[in-house]
């Protein structure tokens, strides 16, 4: 078997001051023998401990208190385990905190105070704040503009919340790729063993103790020895109301190519979305979803609600490493 690792795009942007990015590393571990799990993680460490990426670990932006508050989730196929680990807090190395969930205990997911005790039990060092200058000064930047709705309760401050970061990312205060955050990385090695990890701060600003689908199996990723691995980035309420990732692992078992398994499940996350305040001017949805497949013989693809040339997806194989485009689904601009 030909190994492959593919991942988000940030995947092959970020390298924390060292020469490797996240897919170049996890690939030459895992091809030197490294558990394809412990591959993955090293490889996502590294963009989780650089602050220039707003999205997941150190330098992330936070929740709407300040507080930066991780998901992670790691699935071995071939073993069939998985471990995650949800609103952790103190932490920058979610996916590390969640390998060891799989490899130490038999549960699939541990969160908030219980994740942070068992991380501080395995020896990971608790920290008091996860921002970076940026991102705190993001975050003080979103309050302030917010303060004209703190009379507003329930679900239209909420969609306040919202709007002010839709409206910062087309300002060009932040990417609005990162606007919903992680990373995801899945592996095929040359034996043919599927892993895949996801690790995220996701929403920017969100309800303190809001979970995402990167944690959660089915969802922000999975993975079948028989079949293939799938993995998203982009908002996840989307991804959890339909299971994505479980539906196209589930595609691809059934014969389905991996481009067309992820652009069936975009069909469902478009249909799915009519509330108000997640639709645009044409009606579509006003935030992106990416999906990243790979079946269990090697063919790959990404799809995105949205495209355009910045909307990319890594790639390493025997031949290097390098950012191609992903398919999209829907034509023009997200917003």
């Amino acid at each position: 078997m030909r190994p492959l690792v593919i991942a988000s795009a940030n995947g092959h942007e970020f390298t924390n001051g060292g020469r490797e990015t996240c897919v170049e590393r996890a690939f030459a571990l895992m091809v030197s023998g490294t558990d394809p799990i412990q591959a993955l993680v090293e490889g996502v460490t590294i963009v989780e401990l650089d602050p220039g990426d707003t999205s997941v670990g150190f330098g992330s932006l936070p929740n709407a208190d300040g507080i930066v508050e991780l998901d992670a989730c790691c699935m071995d196929a071939s073993r069939r385990r998985a471990g995650g680990v949800a609103a952790l807090q103190g932490v920058a190395t979610a996916a590390a905190v969640a390998a060891r969930v799989l490899e130490d205990t038999s549960h699939h997911l541990l969160a908030g105070a219980g994740a942070q005790a068992f991380a501080r039990a395995c020896g990971f060092p608790i920290v008091d704040d996860l921002n970076s200058e940026r991102s705190r000064a993001l975050w003080m930047e979103w309050k302030r503009r917010l303060a004209a709705h703190e009379a507003t309760a329930g679900m239209s401050r909420i969609e306040a919340g919202y709007a002010i970061g839709l409206d910062m990312s087309l300002e060009g205060l932040l990417d609005a790729n990162h606007l919903w955050g992680t990373i995801h990385c899945s592996a095929l090695t040359p034996r043919g063993a599927l892993a895949a990890v996801t690790t995220t701060s996701g929403l920017a600003w969100k309800l303190p103790g809001r979970v995402g689908d990167s944690s959660i199996l089915g969802a922000g990723l999975y993975a079948r020895a028989e079949a293939g691995a799938a993995g998203s980035t982009g908002r996840g309420e989307s991804n959890l109301f339909g299971l994505s990732s479980f539906f196209i692992v589930e595609a691809m078992r059934r014969g389905a190519h991996p481009k067309d398994a992820a652009i069936d499940a975009l069909r469902h996350i478009v249909a799915d979305t009519t509330a108000p305040a997640l639709l645009n001017g044409r009606r579509q949805p006003n935030f992106n979803v990416k999906f990243y497949a790979m079946n269990a013989r090697g063919d790959h693809a990404s799809a995105a609600l949205y495209g355009g040339d910045d909307v990319r997806y890594a790639v390493c194989t025997e031949n290097g490493a390098e950012l191609r485009l992903c398919d999209a689904l829907l034509d023009g601009p997200m917003l």
